[in-house]
Formats: structure tokens, C-alpha cells, sequence
């Protein structure tokens, strides 16, 4: 496949080795997406799944303005949103006594982490807590974006990244790691 509008083009025609390329091409990034908001692998996976059947049940409204692995990542990203939206409504409890000190993680004591560890350390977060850390630190939107896509307020939104740092830097100095490094 030369480019992605080729590929997407093909995958329209329902070519399933078209459709098999596109998957192969974009799930290992996606599942590190949905790994970020889910609770463990199974429901990243279960994520990712969901998010490749809206990515081919919607493919004929990519236009092709921006890059096809950036509008998959919306559509994953999305999903994902939609799924910790459930387990907020489905869990309302959130310990708040737990976040407690001041909020600021220094670069230093996450790059002492892997990859695993930090994802662990974020999985652990409450739903809500995450979801707004995942959306704000790692996606990068503003919190009226957040507000908007959670259906909270601003302020909520900020009050949830704060809380979640604060968890984060809380979990990091029960390992031994501070923000002092």
C-alpha cells in the first residue's frame, strides 16, 4: 500500500487484507491508548476492539485532511472516554481523603519508572481521576474540553487532575521514588 488513502480506499471495497493491514498497522499503538484509561489488558483489549469496529464501521468519513492515525486515535480515545464515562456512573465512590497533599511530579522521578510501572501507577487512579490525567497530561486537552467530553465542570475537571497527581505522587513515594530526584 503505497499511502493511507489507498489503504482506505481498498478497506471501503471491504478488502479484508486491506482491512487486516490497517489493523496491524495502528492496534499497537491504539492498545497503549486504551491501556491508559482502562483498568487492565482485557478491557484495553476489549477497548481496542470496540474502537476498530466504529474505526471501520465509520472509514468512509475519513477525508483525509489530517493523517489517518490521528482520526483513528480520535475514534480510540473516544471510545475510551465513553467507556470510563460507564464506570464513573457505575462506581460513584472515590475515596477524596486519599488526595491530600500538593500536586507537582517531577520528570525526573517518573523517568525512573518504566513504562509498565508508570502505566500501573495511573491504572491504579480512581476512573475519574485518570480519565481527566489521561485526557489532560497525556492527550492534551484543555479542561473546558474535558468538562465538555465528561459531562463535568471545569472546575471538576481540574479538581480530578490535582487529585490524580496527588494519588500518583503519593503511590510514587510508597515505592520509594519522590519528586525530589
Amino acid at each position: 500500500m503505497d499511502t493511507d488513502r489507498e489503504l482506505v480506499s481498498r478497506c471501503l471495497q471491504r478488502e479484508s487484507a486491506s482491512q487486516e493491514i490497517l489493523y496491524r498497522r495502528f492496534a499497537p499503538v491504539m492498545f497503549g491508548i486504551c491501556l491508559r484509561y482502562a483498568n487492565n489488558s482485557y478491557d484495553a483489549q476489549d477497548l481496542l476492539q470496540e474502537g476498530f469496529i466504529r474505526v471501520f464501521s465509520k472509514l468512509h468519513h475519513y477525508r483525509g485532511d489530517g493523517s489517518l492515525e490521528g482520526w483513528i486515535r480520535r475514534i480510540m480515545v473516544t471510545t475510551s472516554i465513553n467507556y470510563c464515562v460507564r464506570k464513573i456512573k457505575t462506581n460513584r465512590e472515590v475515596d477524596l481523603t486519599e488526595a491530600n497533599s500538593a500536586a507537582t511530579i517531577s520528570e525526573d522521578a517518573l523517568s525512573i519508572l518504566t513504562t509498565a510501572e508508570l502505566l500501573g501507577v495511573i491504572r491504579d487512579l480512581p476512573v475519574g481521576f485518570r480519565t481527566v490525567f489521561n485526557l489532560f497530561v497525556i492527550e492534551g486537552y484543555s479542561h473546558r474540553q474535558i468538562a465538555e467530553m465528561l459531562g463535568i465542570t471545569e472546575n471538576t475537571s481540574k479538581t480530578h487532575l490535582y487529585r490524580a497527581k496527588a494519588l500518583i505522587r503519593k503511590k510514587l513515594a510508597a515505592i520509594g521514588i519522590n519528586d525530589k530526584q
